[in-house]
């Protein structure tokens, strides 16, 4: 009887590691637990930036309290469908893949571009993110058609670049957050250090399938540290305040609502349209490699066709959901894909764990908002790692390709250009439309695919090894 018991617990230990698999709720929930809180924030703060700066079209007013609230509860709700999406497909659409669904920063400065612009307003984005999301949907299905022209360098280089994009993104949020009065204010670099360090030695001191949930340890000790600092008056680094207005304008039980049925329904602009399509695009690009860091990083074998297709499709029809409950588009989450490839926990039902819990804080706004109050400082301290993780399965990518002239030419480029024209100096693409700089000027991944795509096409096969 004990033997068989020791067998069916190591059983459901191994089940982790595997795509498929029983695993109890006791190991799924801390586990599903996990990724929530590792993407909570980030996947809030596109909406609260947009719907914060977003006009009502025809006017110069904004958007109310109550309805930014509601946008937060439905971009939550959106994510969880869109994570339950990929784990388990619908026919064609899905990968069946570990992937977490979020809201993109990708589409940040056009949709900005878009939503303060009276003409369309709010309403005339979400009408674009709608058709957007349907037009990377039917692409996304297409992908045997087109996937030959991403060449393993080209798909090296976006891993290394998410990557990339994303350090400065830890960093920030370790110093208090983007944008923060306080930023590198002593008690943030503090907490982070020492939730970096609570995962670093959670990763050694906890023993089995445990160990892999340093980053939850980090993030609870950190949260706890927080609330100390804050209880005694030392820094304010956990908003209490922000839990118990959440629950006034929402109150405790909420349903999400679809943007049709409010007072600002979606308006479909072709000039919007167009002005987000090529940022569907970037964002298929950045997609194609996180599912590709997913399979080598953690399967340890290359993406298959179905699957692929699958990714992308629920990226671009997820992300026309997420356009119906009034939010910005989705895509897959690299803070997860870190943690993914990091830990190699890639159990579909774990990861379904975390969806149901972001679904069902969607409809508890209290729980939302606690989870919201995470401070910054403890997310940078245990996202720093996952990130990098991120650029290493990329390295690791680009470890497989044959290294002559040629891969030579199109990394260098790739980067030098990608990477460096979110480091000039002013906008380097002044002389042309301001929806190009847009694109480029902030976003390293655009860049690096671009060229290294056009690169891959251009340059000839063959040449000098090194």
């Amino acid at each position: 009887m004990v033997k068989e018991e020791r067998k069916q617990g190591t059983a459901a230990e191994e089940n982790l590691y595997r795509l498929e698999g029983r695993v109890p709720l006791r190991r799924a929930i801390p586990f599903g637990l996990q990724h929530v809180l590792a993407m909570f924030v980030a996947n809030l703060a596109p909406v609260l930036i947009v719907s914060s700066a977003a006009v009502v079209r025809g006017s110069t007013e904004g958007l109310t309290s109550a309805e930014i609230t509601g946008l937060l509860q439905c971009a939550m709700f959106a994510a969880g469908i869109g994570t339950c999406m990929q784990l388990y497909p619908i026919g064609k659409i899905g990968s069946g893949l570990p992937i977490v669904m979020g809201v993109s920063f990708t589409f940040l400065g056009s949709l900005l571009m878009i939503c303060t612009n009276p003409e369309l307003g709010y309403e005339g984005m979400i009408g674009a993110v709608i058709l957007g999301g349907i037009f990377e949907g039917l692409v996304g299905l297409s992908a045997r058609y087109w996937k030959r022209f991403l060449t393993p360098v080209v798909s090296a280089c976006v891993v290394i670049a998410i990557g990339l994009s994303l350090l400065s993104v830890g960093m920030d949020s370790w110093g208090g957050g983007s944008g923060a009065e306080d930023f590198g204010a002593w008690y943030h670099l503090f907490v982070g250090t020492c939730t970096l360090a609570v995962c670093l030695i959670s990763r050694y001191l906890l023993k089995g399938v445990y160990k892999n949930l340093n980053i939850l340890a980090g993030l609870v000790f950190g949260y706890l540290l927080s609330m100390v600092f804050t209880v005694c008056g030392i820094a304010p680094l956990v908003d209490v305040s922000g839990i118990g207005q959440t629950v006034r304008e929402a109150g405790f039980f909420s349903l999400p609502r679809l943007v049709f049925l409010t007072e600002h329904p979606p308006v479909f602009d072709l000039g919007a349209f167009f002005t987000i399509a090529v940022v569907f695009l970037v964002s298929a690009a950045e997609t194609t490699g996180a599912t590709t860091a997913v399979c080598t990083g953690a399967l340890g074998r290359d993406i298959r066709m179905e699957e692929l297709q699958g990714s992308l499709a629920v990226d671009g029809f997820s992300s026309a959901i997420s356009g119906c409950f009034g939010c910005p588009p989705l895509t897959s989450f690299s803070q997860n894909v870190g943690l993914v490839t990091m830990t190699r926990v890639i159990n579909r039902f774990t990861i379904l764990m975390g969806a149901l819990v972001l679904i069902l804080a969607s409809l508890f706004p209290p729980l939302g908002a606690f989870f919201n109050s995470l401070p910054q400082a403890v997310l940078g301290g245990c996202t720093v790692m996952m990130f990098g993780s991120i650029m290493y399965e990329g390295i690791k990518m680009l470890k497989e390709c044959t290294f002559d002239d040629r891969t030579m030419i199109i990394v260098s480029l790739a980067f030098c250009i990608g990477v460096g024209l979110t480091q000039t100096s002013g906008n380097f693409f002044a002389a042309f439309p301001k929806e190009v700089g847009d694109i480029f000027n902030g976003n390293a991944v655009a860049g690096v695919f671009v060229v290294a795509l056009l690169l891959s096409l251009v340059l000839p096969e063959g040449g000098q090894k090194d």
